[in-house]
C-alpha cells in the first residue's frame, strides 16, 4: 500500500460501514431533531460571545459537518457552546465593541487559532494528556462562567445601559444603582421566556422549550409594542450562506490572543472529550482522544474560514442527538443541513425576536450550567479537587476566564505531580489469623514483625519525582528501625521506573550492606524486570537478590539472620524460623515486636491497602 493510500484509509471514517438504509432514516429524525434545537441556541450562544446570530448559525453548520467527517465520536455533534462563547467575549471585549465588524473579525480570527493549536496538539498525540486534567477545572470554570453570563445579561432584562465596567463586583453595583431605571416591559419579555420555557422543560421535556420560549417572548413584545415601542430586538439576520474569506490574522494579533487561543483550544478540547466519552458510554464506542484533537482542531480551522467563531462539542445537541436515535455522524450532518434549510425560511422572522426574551433564555442556560450536585460531591469526596474547583472559580470571578483556566490546569497538575511523589510505603507481616497466612499492613492490623527483617511495599511509581521521598522514608526506617538491617522491597503495583529510581534502589542496598544487612527485591511484572535488568540493576545486586514471590525472598533471608537474636525472639512470625534457634513457632502470633511505623503517609490515603 503507497503512502497516500495509508494517508486516505487512516483518514477515511470508521463508521462508513455502519452506513445503511436503516441508519440513515434514524440519523436523517435526529438530524432534525437537533436542527430545532440548535435553532434558539446559535442565537443564544452567538449573544454570549457578543456576536450577531447569523455567526452562531454558521458555527452550527460548518464545524459541525467536518467534525463529524474528521473526529471520532459517533454522536457527539459540534458547533457553539456555552463556555467557549463566554470565553470568546473575555478575550475580545477588551479591545473591540461586541458586535462590531472588528469585533466578529477578531472572533472568526481566533477560531482559525484555536484550529492551528488543536491540531498541533492532535498531531503531537496529546489526547491522552487530557486525563492529568482534573474535571474539577470544568466544574469550578463553568460555574464561575454561568454567573459571569448572568451578571452580563442583567442589563437586557433590565432594558438599561450599563457602563463598562473590570471586576464582577463594579457590575453588581451597576446594575443595583440601574434598577429604579429598568424598563418594565422588557423585564415582563424575559419573564414570559423564563416561564415558558421551564413550564414546557416540565410537561413537555421532549418539546424544544427554548425555541417555543423565544416564540412566546417574541408575542409578548409584539402585544407590548415591539420595536416601534422601544423594545430591543436581534435584528434580521443578513445571510444564512457563510462565505469563504481568510481570517484577518497578523503577528500582532497572534500576540495578543494567543494565550486566549490557547485557553479557548484547551477548554474545547477538555469538553469534546468529556462529551465524547459520555456517549461512547452509552453507546458502546471506543473514542480516539487524538482523532477527536484532529476534528476538533480542523472544524475550527474550516471554521475560521467561513465565519465562524471557535466551537467545542455541545453536551445537550450531543445528549439529544443520542437520545433521538442517531447511529453515525451523519446525523450531525443532516443536523447542519435541516438548520440551513429552516433558517431560508425564518430567517426574517429574527427582527421580532426580542433582545429581552433571548437574554431570560440566556440566564436559563446560565441557571442550568451550575451543576449543583457535581460540586456537592466534589466538596464531599476530595479536598484537593475542592481546592482546584474553588481555585478555578475565583480566579474567573476575580481575574480573568482564560487566567481561571490555566491557573485550574496547573493547579490539577501540580496536584497529581505531588501524588506521584508520594507513593504509598507500606511495612507488612504475615497475618496468622488468616488460612494462608496473608500479608497485612502490620501496624493497621497489629501485627508482630520480625526484629531483624522488614518486608516493605511500594505502590506507585518508582521515578525521579518520587526518589527523594522515599530516600527519606528510607532514612526513617534507618532510625526507627536499626535492628531491621535486612529488607525485602516488593514492587507491587509499580507504574514506572526510571534510571533514579533505579539508582535508589542501588543506593538502599549498598547502605543496608554496609550495616551488616541484606537488601532483597521481590518483583513480579516481567516488564519491570526486563527494565531493571536494561538498567543493570539485577546484575548488580546479583540474581540470587531477586524474587518471584515473598515465600522464595523469606526462605532465602532468614537464614542469614543473626541466630543469637533469633534464640531469644517469641515473634517467630515466618514458618522459616522454625529452623532457627531459639523459642518453638507455636508462639507465632506471640507479638514480641509490634510494628511501630508500618504505614507511611497518609492514614486516610492508606486505609483501603490491606494486603502486602
Amino acid at each position: 500500500m503507497t503512502t497516500t493510500r495509508k494517508w486516505i484509509a487512516a483518514l477515511a471514517p470508521d463508521w462508513r460501514y455502519k452506513v445503511s438504509p436503516s441508519s440513515v432514516r434514524s440519523d436523517v429524525i435526529a438530524g432534525l431533531t437537533g436542527a430545532t434545537l440548535v435553532l434558539p441556541q446559535g442565537v443564544a450562544f452567538a449573544a454570549i460571545a457578543g456576536l450577531p446570530p447569523e455567526t452562531g448559525f454558521y458555527t452550527a453548520m460548518v464545524p459541525t459537518v467536518i467534525a463529524a467527517l474528521v473526529g471520532s465520536s459517533w454522536q457527539a455533534v459540534s458547533g457553539p457552546a456555552t463556555a467557549i462563547s463566554v470565553l470568546v467575549f473575555g478575550a475580545l471585549s477588551g479591545s473591540f465593541e461586541p458586535g462590531s465588524p472588528e469585533f466578529v473579525s477578531a472572533a472568526i480570527a481566533l477560531a482559525f487559532m484555536v484550529g492551528i493549536l488543536q491540531l498541533i496538539m492532535g498531531l503531537a498525540r496529546l489526547g491522552e494528556a487530557v486525563e492529568f486534567v482534573s474535571h474539577s477545572v470544568m466544574t469550578g470554570f463553568v460555574t464561575g462562567a454561568a454567573i459571569l453570563i448572568a451578571f452580563s445579561q442583567a442589563k437586557h432584562v433590565l432594558g438599561v445601559d450599563l457602563p463598562k465596567t473590570a471586576s464582577v463586583a463594579d457590575l453588581a453595583t451597576e446594575l443595583f444603582r440601574a434598577i429604579p431605571q429598568a424598563d418594565p416591559r422588557s423585564a415582563v419579555i424575559a419573564a414570559v421566556a423564563i416561564m415558558t420555557a421551564v413550564v414546557i422543560r416540565y410537561f413537555r421535556a421532549s418539546w424544544p422549550n427554548y425555541l417555543i420560549a423565544l416564540c412566546a417572548s417574541t408575542v409578548a413584545s409584539i402585544l407590548l409594542g415591539g420595536a416601534d415601542a422601544g423594545i430591543a430586538t436581534v435584528g434580521a439576520i443578513d445571510s444564512v450562506i457563510p462565505q469563504l474569506a481568510a481570517p484577518a490574522l497578523s503577528f500582532g494579533f497572534i500576540r495578543d490572543f494567543g494565550g486566549s487561543a490557547a485557553a479557548i483550544a484547551i477548554v474545547g478540547l477538555l469538553e469534546a472529550i468529556s462529551v465524547a466519552r459520555a456517549m461512547a458510554l452509552r453507546s458502546g464506542q471506543l473514542v480516539d482522544a487524538n482523532r477527536e484533537f484532529l476534528g476538533q482542531g480542523a472544524s475550527n480551522v474550516v471554521g475560521g474560514l467561513f465565519q465562524c467563531y471557535p466551537s467545542t462539542v455541545s453536551f445537550t445537541r450531543s445528549g439529544v442527538n443520542l437520545d433521538s436515535g442517531a447511529v453515525t455522524p451523519m446525523s450531525a450532518i443532516f443536523s447542519a443541513c435541516f438548520l440551513f434549510l429552516i433558517l431560508l425560511l425564518v430567517a426574517p422572522l429574527f427582527a421580532y425576536v426580542p433582545v429581552p426574551g433571548m437574554a431570560g433564555v440566556i440566564l436559563l442556560v446560565a441557571w442550568r450550567l451550575i451543576d449543583m450536585r457535581e460540586i456537592r460531591h466534589i466538596v464531599a469526596g476530595s479536598s484537593s479537587e475542592t481546592a482546584i474547583a474553588l481555585v478555578t472559580f475565583v480566579v474567573a470571578m476575580l481575574v480573568d476566564l482564560d487566567m481561571a483556566i490555566f491557573a485550574g490546569v496547573l493547579l490539577s497538575l501540580a496536584l497529581f505531580l505531588r501524588g506521584t511523589s508520594r507513593p504509598f510505603l507500606g511495612v507488612g507481616a504475615p497475618d496468622p489469623s488468616t488460612p494462608g497466612r496473608t500479608f497485612r499492613l502490620a501496624a493497621s492490623h497489629h501485627l508482630a514483625e520480625c526484629p531483624q527483617l522488614m518486608v516493605t511495599r511500594l505502590e506507585g511509581s518508582l521515578y525521579f519525582g518520587s526518589v527523594e521521598y522515599l530516600r527519606r522514608q528510607f532514612r526513617r526506617f534507618e532510625v526507627d528501625r536499626p535492628q531491621q538491617k535486612h529488607m525485602i522491597f516488593i514492587l507491587k503495583g509499580v507504574g514506572e521506573v526510571d534510571l533514579p529510581g533505579a539508582d535508589l534502589i542501588l543506593e538502599e542496598a549498598a547502605r543496608r550492606t554496609s550495616r551488616d544487612g541484606t537488601f532483597h527485591l521481590q518483583i513480579k511484572a516481567p516488564r519491570t524486570i526486563a527494565k531493571l535488568a536494561r538498567m543493570k540493576v539485577l546484575s548488580v545486586l546479583g540474581r540470587d537478590r531477586i524474587h518471584l514471590s515473598k515465600h522464595d525472598a523469606i526462605a532465602k533471608v532468614v537464614p542469614a539472620l543473626d541466630p543469637s537474636v533469633c534464640a531469644g525472639c517469641r515473634a517467630r512470625i515466618f514458618r522459616e524460623c522454625a529452623s532457627m534457634p531459639g523459642h518453638p513457632p507455636s508462639g507465632l502470633d506471640d507479638c514480641a515486636s509490634r510494628s511501630r511505623s508500618a504505614e507511611i503517609g497518609s492514614g486516610a490515603r492508606d486505609a483501603g491497602r490491606d494486603a502486602v
